[in-house]
């Protein structure tokens, strides 16, 4: 794997071990951004936490590393009716306040959902060598 790739990799792994963490010590940020017709909502928010954190670590073994990337796809794709409602509710951030968000920033953070996608499915792919390895 090239530096570039490596060094994305420690972030993504980062980035979801600390969202994960942030489930657990901020609920209230997320549970204001759930759809109101999920059942469970608080441990569905303990559950996604959980996920975060055990596919960032996955991340970072190479045996694991597909699966976790695979994984966080999943939970990408599962988490999105979410963003989806925070746009289209303009929810506000944390107090959950229909209305109150800031609906631009809403609408903006749909696309990176995909961007993430992108992100985690280029750690499905088998690393090609570098020109110039043997």
């Amino acid at each position: 794997m090239n530096r570039s790739k490596q060094i994305l990799l420690w972030l993504m792994a980062a980035f979801y071990i600390y969202a994960g963490f942030n489930h657990l010590n901020n609920p209230e940020f997320y549970l204001a951004i759930m759809p109101p017709n999920l059942p469970e909502a608080e441990w569905l928010n303990v559950i996604s936490g959980l996920a975060e954190i055990i596919l960032g670590v996955f991340l970072l073994e190479p045996r694991t590393r597909v699966l976790a990337a695979w994984g966080i796809i999943a939970l990408l794709i599962a988490v999105f009716p979410a963003n989806l409602y925070v746009a289209t509710a303009n929810v506000g951030l944390p107090s959950g306040e229909p209305g109150t968000g800031n609906a631009v920033f809403n609408w903006v953070r749909l696309p990176f959902q995909a961007l993430f996608i992108v992100w985690a499915w280029w750690y499905t792919r088998p690393d090609t060598p570098a020109q110039g390895d043997a």
